[in-house]
This record gives C-alpha cells, structure tokens and sequence, in this order.
C-alpha cells in the first residue's frame, strides 16, 4: 500500500513539474509552449535518473566502502541485513551542520549520507537511530518522491521569484515596466504550489520512518536522543547547502535561512515525533 501511494505522489510530482514548464512557455506563445514541453520532458528525465545524483553532489559528499568507511559502513550494513533490504551505498559530507538523509528511486539504488558534523556530534546508539530512520525511508520508498519533490519545489521557487521580480518586487522598480500583478500571481503560484508540495510529502511520513527506524535499531531510545540533539545543534549551525529546496531529504530540517523556499516546510515538530517516539518505550 505504502508503495503504491508513494508511486502515485510521484507521478503526480512529475505531471506537475511538466504542468509548470509548459505553463511557462504558453506565456510566450506556441513556441514557447513547445520549448516548456521539451524542457519540462527533460527536467523529469533527470529528476526519474539523477536526482539522487544531484542531491548526494549538492552537498559534496563522499563515497565510503567497507575498505575505508570504518564503523559507518558497518552500521549501515549490519542494519540493513537486519531491515532485510540491499545494501545502499554511503556517503559522508563536509558540512559542519548535524544532519543526514537518504535519497533513490528504489531500494536497489539508493544512498545514505551522513554529515561530517552528525559523525562528531552522535553516539554510537544515536546514530544508529537515524540510520535506522534514513533505511526506513528507502524502504518505504519515501526517496523518490521526495527527491522529486525537492526539484518541483526548486523549479516552482525558481519561477515565483522570477515573476517577482518581473513585478517590480525584491529591488525590482516598477517605473521601468514592472507590473505588480505579475509578482502577486508569482506569490500565488508559489503558495498554491506550496501547498500541493506539503500534500504530496505527507507530514505523516517522518513519523513512520521514526517508528520504522526504531524498530530496525532495536530502540527507540537512540533516535530519540538524536533527533534533540539534531534539533537543537541544527538550529545554530547553518547548512552549507547551495539548494535549500532539498531541505526535505533531512531528518531535520536545516537551518538555510529566509527564502520563497521557506514555504516548502514538510517536517513535523521534533517535540512531537519525540513524543510518538517516547510511546514504543
């Protein structure tokens, strides 16, 4: 059931990504209508083959093997065995900022990374916690939806702030043609898009790969204990992140400061998960 819901968001995320290209090229007529279609037809190409990719260079991570991953890898690989799944590849990246995610079309091709400032900051059960997590979305196969979710959301910010400023806003000056209706619809194409973003990247989702994740860790205790310390460290430590519309893939929400972006949010309270969390005790 999960898989199903999870493969009809997708393809929901993917017609709507096209909708906005072809959209934006009918405002420049025929041609440009058939230009947004090539576009749009390409953008989903890549998003279907290499969103995984992109995310996992956004934040210039690095890819470890049991030769030189140390006990990373083996954590994955022992919690992997134990969630009965394949083995995803691992990566850890050079930001300072505490955080993980997972991203991948499929459970067969997916990645875990793990931030440089999660390593320093996480004990040995903690981490197994968000490890526990990160496998949960593969195997719920939340990745794809939300990778793809993360390049709608960067594609509609995109066009929202570019219509911003063809309306005069954000240093824009109306008297040199700008129309400020255009900015208002970009505002509210980007709430309406905002929307529908948080309607497929179900709130709900963080709360089963939480439960999920501590069943494949064996406690809850470990994630609980992650998740405030992630939330608390999180909020002073910036993510060096060149595309906030990724911010999604965490198992917190990074800290990117204010954007259009910022209207994209799909993660619960972390006081909230901790209480759910608290309940498997």
């Amino acid at each position: 059931m999960v898989r199903t819901i999870n493969n009809f968001k997708t393809a929901m995320l993917l017609a709507a990504l096209m909708a906005l290209f072809v959209f934006a090229g009918s405002l420049y007529g025929t041609q440009g209508m058939v230009l947004g279609l090539v576009f749009g037809i390409i953008t989903n190409f890549g998003a279907w083959f290499f969103s995984d990719t992109i995310a996992i260079k956004a934040m210039q991570g690095r890819e470890v093997t049991r030769a030189n991953g140390g006990e990373l890898y083996a954590m994955v690989e022992r919690l992997s065995q134990r969630a009965q799944m394949p083995m995803p590849r691992v990566y850890i990246c050079p930001q300072e900022a505490p955080n993980a995610f997972a991203t991948g079309r499929s459970p067969s091709k997916a990645a875990v990374a793990v931030t440089q400032g999660a390593l320093q900051l996480l004990n040995h059960e903690e981490m197994e916690g968000v490890i526990g997590h990160e496998l949960a979305h593969i195997k719920n196969r939340d990745t794809l939806t939300s990778t793809i979710a993360a390049t709608v959301s960067g594609v509609l910010a995109f066009f929202a702030q570019w219509g911003f400023m063809l309306g005069g806003g954000g240093g824009g000056n109306n008297r040199e043609g700008g129309n400020p209706l255009v900015g208002i619809f970009a505002i509210i194409i980007a709430a309406v898009g905002a929307a529908l973003i948080k309607a497929m990247i179900s709130r709900s989702r963080e709360f089963v790969a939480d439960h999920d994740g501590a069943v494949i860790a064996g406690s809850p205790m470990g994630l609980i204990s992650a998740l405030q310390k992630l939330e608390h460290y999180g909020k002073q430590i910036p993510m060096n992140n060149p595309n906030p519309a990724q911010n999604n893939l965490f198992i917190i929400e990074p800290l990117c400061g204010n954007s259009l972006l910022s209207m994209f949010a799909t993660h619960p309270p972390t006081e909230a998960r901790v209480r759910a969390l608290m309940k498997m005790r």
